[in-house]
């Protein structure tokens, strides 16, 4: 089964995946490190010589790469938001919406350079987009699970559930 992370920057979908993924003997990947790594330049770089949704593209192809895979992949924090994508990864296995509090996901990601959006907005304005998503997040979401615990706590959340899927 393909179960896809999703969630706002700095939910935990990496930390928790990879823990996840080790418990339940699955692959891990991050769709992230794999444009970075397909592309041969970060994130910052793409957005800035080739814009944000040329990143969306690569994207939503990565993503729509990994299904039918016995793996857990954590999205990017943008990546459910193309109806395609959200679409393929639902039908090949399960989406996972790792939900946390904004002030707790602005905590881990305020000043982060690898975060084109972070750098070039205000509190306020991702709070908006944080808003924004949120919705988006629930409706093309399998499951939710509370992701204010611990790392350790949430991979266990994570692996109930994927059990429960199955």
């Amino acid at each position: 089964m393909t179960v896809f992370l999703c969630g706002f920057m700095g939910c935990g979908k990496t930390t928790v995946g990879r823990i996840a993924a080790k418990k339940l003997g699955y692959g891990f990947c991050d769709s992230d490190e794999l444009i970075v790594e397909r592309e041969g330049m970060s994130i910052p770089e793409i957005f800035a010589e080739k814009g944000e949704p040329y990143f969306r593209q690569a994207e939503a192809e990565v993503i729509k790469s990994l299904c039918g895979k016995n793996i857990i992949v954590a999205c990017g924090g943008g990546a459910m938001l193309n109806p395609d994508t959200a679409a393929a990864a639902a039908k090949a296995g399960a989406v996972i919406f790792i939900d946390l509090d904004f002030e707790a996901c602005y905590e881990r990601i305020s000043g982060d350079e690898n975060r084109p959006i972070v750098i070039s907005s205000t509190k306020e304005e991702l709070e908006e987009r944080f808003n924004a998503r949120y919705d988006v997040y629930m409706k093309h979401s399998t499951m939710q699970i509370d992701g204010s615990g611990s790392p350790l706590s949430t991979a266990e959340l994570i692996i109930d559930a994927v059990k429960m899927l199955k």
